[in-house]
């Protein structure tokens, strides 16, 4: 497969998860809550489970993928952030909000091409240094725009 193929395939695979996760089909667009709770939250989980160790009672459990299926997730997830990017930076999510969430949305879409590389080169440290990094753009962002402030997208509001 080419570089273009898999493209292709990623674009095609998330597309309709990112088109309902937001909203875009008959009802218009979704909040910023509901995108948020609906679809980059899970999204980003999924990247950032790739990586890093959980401690239990049964003890150390590495996260890292070890097959092609769990590398395509955690690359898929990160494809999936940087839609999702384009998508909070768009006109429709940016009215009525400061500069900087243009600036937030445009971060999360730079971080995320970082993110696919870095599952692409089936690199854990450094999916779990650039997940740290995804986290620090969302953190970031829900500081200086709590969930109960600002606008939401009217999805009657043409």
């Amino acid at each position: 497969m080419t570089c273009r193929t898999i493209f292709m395939a990623v674009a095609i695979l998330t597309l309709p998860v990112a088109l309902t996760a937001c909203g875009q089909q008959e009802e218009g667009p979704a909040s910023v809550k509901e995108m948020m709770r609906d679809a980059v939250q899970p999204t980003a989980e999924v990247f950032w489970g790739s990586a890093g160790w959980v401690i239990d009672e049964t003890g150390e459990h590495d996260l890292t993928p070890t097959t092609d299926e769990g590398w395509k997730k955690a690359q898929d997830s990160a494809v999936q952030i940087g839609q999702f990017g384009v998508l909070l930076g768009s006109e429709e999510y940016t009215k009525g909000r400061g500069e900087d969430w243009a600036k937030f949305a445009q971060g999360l879409t730079e971080i995320s091409k970082e993110a696919e590389q870095a599952a692409i080169d089936r690199n854990s440290d450094a999916v779990f240094e650039v997940g740290g990094r995804i986290y620090n753009v969302c953190k970031a962002c829900h500081e200086a725009y709590p969930q109960s402030e600002g606008p939401e997208v009217d999805p009657a509001a043409g």
